[in-house]
């Protein structure tokens, strides 16, 4: 009885969560919340429960949503940091990482994944459509395997949302499994829907794994192949490259996806997540990039910063290893995130990815030294 009623809470807590951008969950608003879903999770996850009495920092003592302990994404491997049972548990997200590595897990039930999909809408929908690209005149080519062979995939569980929320076809997808476990693209059918939308006029909107870019890339560089995307085409690429391509450069990854595939560079995005993760950032650019990538011929473009930012309902900070406190603005440090619609797992996530504090974002340096390689394009099924 007391387990179903803790749940009810938990329920109740996702019930009041209103995934709207405008809505601005902050200051006040958002400490009181954060500190009310710690409480619950410290009573619903045995596991974390276990990891904040080990530190003193129980919903008795944290005042302030920045106390609340986060927990390293590797503990993820070895603890089941849930607050759903297991035989409640419906699907799990692994982490990614190379075939070596035990990945990091996820729990979910049907409850859980409607927020998942709430939250991940929402950003989606503010940063990728505008007046001049709509959901309605857009044909989607997503870079990845279909659900049905990676099933662990948070990031092809969000293509999928992302598919039916539009609307889309299953062949929408356009990667496969290997038989190594390792993604790979299907090139014929890459071609064959970016030259459907070329018959039809309509935009097409590219989602993908930098590395599933760098392939596509270098396949069309290699045959001398370029194809102009109807006008505001648009791409959104996520993850890292760690042993599945050459690692390029986002300056020149931007300038090449312009070249071959004639997506203006201010329609191209950048998203960070994980699985650990409810809520996924997106970037915004500073001056100078879209200017250098218009110019076809430069091999060599200058470097460009860009800043991530989560929406209302999560908040980050840029944290020193050294003395586990926040940084300065304009400092290097390891990034924390607090996700409000990980409402039932944990909500404090500390990353092992490195970020410059810029204002309420964070500039993304990559990962911290010693760190496993990750980016969701190294998923193992």
């Amino acid at each position: 009885m007391n387990k179903h009623r803790m749940n009810k809470e938990l329920s109740s807590f996702a019930a009041r969560l209103r995934f709207a951008p405008a809505r601005q969950a902050q200051g006040n608003e958002f400490d009181r919340l954060a500190l009310e879903l710690f409480a619950l999770q410290f009573k619903n996850n045995t596991a974390y429960r276990i990891i904040c009495q080990a530190l003193g920092l129980t919903p008795e003592v944290v005042e302030h949503w920045t106390r609340i302990p986060a927990v390293p994404t590797s503990a993820f491997k070895e603890l089941e940091l849930s607050c759903i049972p297991p035989e409640e548990r419906t699907a799990v997200f692994h982490s990614s990482g190379t075939t070596e590595q035990k990945p990091s897990r996820h729990f979910h039930n049907a409850e859980s994944l409607a927020i998942y999909e709430a939250s991940l809408w929402a950003s989606f929908e503010q940063h990728i459509f505008d007046s001049r690209f709509t959901i309605h005149d857009s044909r989607l080519v997503c870079l990845t395997p279909p659900p049905a062979q990676a099933p662990h995939s948070s990031l092809v569980h969000m293509f999928e949302t992302v598919r039916r929320k539009l609307g889309a076809s299953e062949s929408a997808f356009v990667g496969q499994i290997g038989a190594d476990g390792v993604w790979t693209l299907d090139f014929d059918a890459v071609l064959a829907a970016l030259n459907s939308s070329l018959v039809t006029r309509h935009s097409s909107l590219l989602l993908g794994t930098a590395f599933s870019f760098v392939h596509l890339l270098d396949y069309l560089v290699e045959r001398d192949l370029r194809v102009e995307l109807p006008a505001g085409s648009r791409v959104m690429e996520t993850g890292g490259y760690k042993n599945r391509s050459r690692s390029m450069p986002k300056a020149e990854l931007h300038a090449l996806i312009t070249e071959r595939l004639g997506v203006s560079p201010e329609n191209i995005t950048c998203e960070y997540g994980m699985s650990e993760l409810s809520s996924q950032a997106y970037d915004s650019v500073t001056s100078g990039e879209w200017r250098v990538a218009r110019n076809k011929n430069s091999r060599h473009p200058s470097p460009v910063t860009r800043h991530f930012s989560f929406p209302p309902w999560a908040n980050v900070q840029i944290i020193s290893p050294e003395t586990g406190r926040e940084v300065a603005e304009g400092k290097t440090g390891l990034i924390r995130i607090f996700d409000l619609a990980n409402v039932f797992s944990v909500a404090a996530i500390q990353t092992e990815d490195l970020g410059i504090r810029r204002g309420d974002g964070f500039e993304l340096i990559g990962r911290a030294q010693l760190s496993e390689p990750r980016g969701c394009s190294l998923m193992t099924v």
